[in-house]
């Protein structure tokens, strides 16, 4: 389904011994139709509802600098008028009768879009869905509205005072593949969108064979089977690999530190942001683990790291994480330094970097709660079966299904070597890209072009 996809199987067999696949909760239930759409089944009886998702591998990802944005365009438009109800009104109104609640989310990877209704409803519901997904309308008078109002969030995005120097720090490490990891795209490719361009997006990539449709909560994972079947199985599937044909570009490696400030009246603190390319599913999928733990650890009151910054008085806030995904998935340290201690801050934040894969930075016991607090985080997620059913959408389009039931186990065989071979491979003397946004009239007292450069 995507570039090195074989490759990326192969892997997996040679590796199976240490990172093995495991079966599905016994309340789960997965079941590929002729036509290649995945049904997952959550039963969950603790409450009389269902959540219906259906997930596309699409999203930004996919997105041409022609077409940045209109993946979540696409998310507003799907909530619109289809072949069964051919107005906004007719579609509203039959959401009322049904006590729908629905949303979508546009990602990197994957696009959902979800109702969640009385069980009793479900048949209906269902209905509704694959009237949604396969028969959509793109009005253009009601796309004409959408437009503006998708442009306005995009507006809303760039108020936030942290936006100029996360949007910098994207085109610094994407490059000219930028609107690939640009969820919220671009102003004059949203307000000039055509219901020809989200025609052309379904075609792409709106089939059976590329999408996952999850029912959770009340439900007999039989019974659902049996609808679903009726009801999608005549949903034709493509005749071709969408990622294949139009195949994601590689994103190309920092070859050195790129150091770059950011102005902005928006802030009123100064914010250093340092990122690195990090491993991805496709062919590293031992590492994503290691980032996990590492990332929990460092991320917390009691690392290292947070004492030497926080504790000492040299920053406010420390924040590290990495992001699993099928392409690229970034490593971000963020820092929020005290405004009168900015170059001891960025001085101290360097020396820590270097000390990340010597033998005590972690310890045994910051690895086993890491490890501990991640397993609990897991099952808490599966707590709401609503908001569960994105956590295996999420999974099954960046990584697989079997990534998800495999992740607590897996997570339990990282050492400390492991998190240092991780560290070794993906942060210590890696290129990366650093930038600090401050507000201009910090620009005298910091001083920015005395120390934050590459030497």
């Amino acid at each position: 389904m995507r570039t090195k996809y074989c490759l990326f199987f192969i892997f997996c067999l040679t590796c199976c011994q240490l990172f093995a696949q495991s079966k599905l909760p016994s309340n789960i239930f997965l079941r590929k139709l002729p036509n290649g759409l995945d049904v997952l089944v959550v039963e969950d009886n603790s409450v009389p509802l269902a959540t219906v998702m259906i997930t596309v591998k699409n999203g930004s990802f996919t997105e041409t600098p022609k077409f940045n944005g209109l993946s979540h365009l696409y998310e507003h438009m799907f909530f619109k008028a289809n072949k069964d109800y051919p107005s906004q009104d007719d579609f509203m109104n039959r959401i009322s009768e049904l006590g729908i609640d629905f949303n979508g989310s546009t990602t990197f990877e994957n696009v959902n879009y979800f109702f969640t209704l009385p069980s009793a409803n479900l048949k209906p519901g269902l209905e509704l869905m694959n009237s949604s997904i396969r028969y959509p309308l793109f009005n253009p008078e009601e796309m004409a509205k959408e437009n503006i109002v998708v442009d306005e969030e995009f507006q809303q995005h760039e108020s936030a005072p942290a936006f100029a120097l996360l949007d910098s720090m994207d085109h610094k490490m994407w490059g000219n593949l930028y609107s690939r990891k640009n969820p919220t795209g671009d102003h004059n490719v949203i307000r000039s969108a055509t219901p020809a361009l989200m025609d052309s997006i379904k075609n792409k990539y709106y089939y059976p064979n590329n999408s996952l449709l999850t029912i959770a909560g009340d439900v007999k994972h039989e019974d659902v089977f049996a609808e679903v079947t009726a009801l999608f199985g005549s949903w034709q599937p493509s005749a071709f690999d969408p990622f294949k044909k139009w195949p994601i570009p590689e994103f190309k490696p920092l070859t050195k530190a790129d150091y770059f400030v950011v102005k902005s009246n928006l802030t009123n603190v100064p914010i250093i942001q340092m990122n690195w390319f990090g491993p991805d599913t496709r062919s590293d999928i031992p590492s994503t683990y290691a980032a996990d733990v590492f990332s929990y650890i460092l991320d917390q009151n009691s690392s290292k790291l947070s004492k030497a910054l926080i504790q000492s008085g040299l920053a406010y806030n420390v924040d590290f994480s990495y992001l699993t995904l099928s392409h690229t998935g970034p490593i971000t340290l963020t820092v929020v330094p005290n405004p009168n201690k900015v170059e001891a801050c960025f001085n101290e934040i360097k020396h820590q970097i270097s000390l990340w894969d010597t033998p005590d930075y972690v310890t045994d016991e910051q690895l086993a709660t890491a490890k501990r607090k991640l397993e609990i985080k897991a099952i808490r997620e599966a707590e709401v079966t609503s908001d569960f059913t994105q956590v295996l959408s999420f999974w099954w389009a960046s990584a697989s299904l079997d990534y998800f039931t495999g992740y607590n186990d897996n997570l339990k065989k990282m050492t400390k070597d492991d998190l240092r071979a991780y560290v070794r491979k993906y942060v210590i003397n890696k290129p990366y890209c650093a930038g600090l946004l401050i507000n201009p009239g910090m620009e005298q007292t910091v001083a920015p072009n005395t120390f934050f450069k590459a030497k």
